[in-house]
């Protein structure tokens, strides 16, 4: 008798398995017809909201910064796995000292393997003509966009062979795309209500992207949701009330032809001496400044990605033949200005950081990077780094080198700038970015210049030249005249 209960019992579980199993997969394929999903050929959808710069947090390890958005317009094509974005953003105010806010519009785009902004090039003013310009770091990101939709996420789920079981909030759907992994949530009325996917970012490696859907409405037939959540690196990144959505509009996205020519991320470094010794490192959107010591180099900034700093190595390898870098002056972490930071670890250089940087950096790159392994994933070596409060000292006496923290700055709590004292010269980021030459001053100085300007009074540093990791080199005479300031009190 015992042994025909066990027997039973353990033939009613199986049974209720299956039974878990198929409810799953008729959840999927019900949900799939309630959303229109199997119909579903190109999907839109507008609002407005919020949107929060991911990688850009004021405080190391805080959140993302916060933008009204006023319109948000998303335009997306599953046969051809394309989308465009449009929306227009405009900061707020945290309290923090910033630039008057303005109105930004945003115009992103993904077809294939191909991800582009349209935007007034580098450096021109605000109103110029927009160009296609490439965003290979945005690409894995915006593929994700397409399928954290309800409809995209099942098309996909029902194409790539998805799997199911029960959940406590409904029933859990995950697949694989390649490396990438999608997770999401069916609720009991066969709506989406979560998806969770991970995409590749050089500071933060595996990088969660969770997206949610609440208050599902009829839109002329469509069931879609009235409000999208998502937050991406474990911070909120969009906030959509949408207020209209359709399916099988008519969406053609062309790639621009020298966008659909590229095959790699086109990566530039063009090198100008400004200095006995002293590199200005250009040719794409964010700069980089070597100096060449006895027996080494020392760089200020390794932005944006480790293409970036592989071509800068070896750039530097090329004008400064047969001397390591064995210092990286890092301005701040934003995330901009510190993609590149691990591939310099990689290749042995010590990174020069605040103390609340390092923490913060120790932290993220703890994080795993099994999307794309970069060369310190690979190779597996301890960071070393060199850190400071208020100032830090490097060089020789040939030339040395200062870095001074740019105290009560609203840009970030950790930004720095390097000063050089025999060529009377300062490298900052994010500070002051001067403008085209002969361009009209600001109608109102910038906060952050103005609070740049007074740091350099404050310390009482000689300075005649600024090397933007944005824009130029300049004067500082430039800078005066950029924050209203007539009076040369530097000397």
């Amino acid at each position: 008798m015992r042994r025909q209960a066990i027997v039973s019992a353990t033939t009613l579980l199986i049974a209720a398995a299956l039974a878990d199993d198929d409810a799953s997969a008729a959840s999927l394929q019900e949900a799939a017809a309630l959303l229109s999903a199997t119909s579903a050929k190109t999907l839109e959808f507008s609002g407005a909201g919020h949107w929060w710069q991911f990688g850009q947090a004021p405080v190391p390890g805080g959140a993302w910064p916060k933008f009204d958005v006023t319109s948000y317009t998303a335009t997306i094509n599953f046969d051809t796995n394309a989308e465009r974005v449009q929306f227009a953003r405009i900061q707020v105010l945290d309290g923090r000292p910033r630039p008057t806010p303005t109105e930004q519009k945003a115009d992103w785009y993904v077809s294939g393997d191909k991800a582009w902004n349209l935007a007034p090039p580098p450096g021109a003013a605000p109103d110029a003509a927009p160009v296609a310009i490439p965003a290979f770091l945005q690409r894995d990101e915006r593929d994700a966009d397409i399928l954290s939709t309800p409809q995209g996420f099942l098309k996909a789920a029902l194409a790539n062979n998805a799997e199911s079981k029960p959940a406590s909030d409904g029933v859990e759907v995950y697949f694989s795309i390649g490396k990438n992994r999608y997770v999401g949530v069916i609720g009991a009325d066969n709506h989406v209500s979560l998806i969770k996917t991970w995409v590749d970012t050089p500071v933060l490696g595996d990088t969660p992207i969770e997206t949610s859907f609440s208050g599902y409405k009829d839109f002329g037939g469509l069931h879609f949701p009235s409000e999208i959540s998502r937050s991406e690196g474990g911070f909120p990144v969009l906030h959509i009330n949408v207020a209209s959505a359709k399916l099988n509009g008519p969406v053609e996205i062309a790639v621009p032809a020298d966008i659909a020519g590229l095959t790699a991320n086109p990566v530039t470094v063009a090198s100008e001496k400004i200095g006995d010794g002293v590199y200005y490192l250009t040719g794409g959107t964010h700069h980089s400044v070597a100096v060449e010591e006895k027996d080494h180099v020392v760089l200020v900034e390794a932005p944006l990605s480790e293409d970036r700093s592989v071509a800068l190595i070896q750039k530097i390898a090329e004008i400064i033949p047969g001397k390591p870098v064995k210092y990286v002056i890092n301005s701040h972490v934003h995330f901009d200005h510190s993609g590149g930071l691990r591939t310099f670890v990689d290749a042995g250089a010590t990174i020069v950081t605040q103390d609340i940087s390092r923490a913060y950096y120790e932290k993220a790159w703890a994080q795993p990077r099994t999307l794309r392994p970069d060369r310190l994933a690979l190779s597996k070596k301890a960071a070393k780094f060199e850190t400071y409060d208020d100032k830090y000292a490097l060089g020789d006496s040939e030339r040395p080198i200062e870095i001074h923290h740019i105290a009560g700055s609203g840009h970030s709590d950790d930004l720095a700038l390097v000063y050089l004292p025999k060529e009377k010269l300062i490298v900052e980021a994010d500070a002051y970015t001067p403008a085209a030459p002969g361009a009209p001053a600001p109608q109102s100085p910038n906060p952050f210049s103005v609070n740049l300007y007074e740091t350099i009074e404050k310390l009482g540093l000689n300075v005649e030249r600024i090397a933007g990791l944005h824009g130029r080199v300049a004067t500082i005479d430039e800078l005066r005249a950029a924050i209203g300031q007539k009076r040369a009190s530097v000397n």
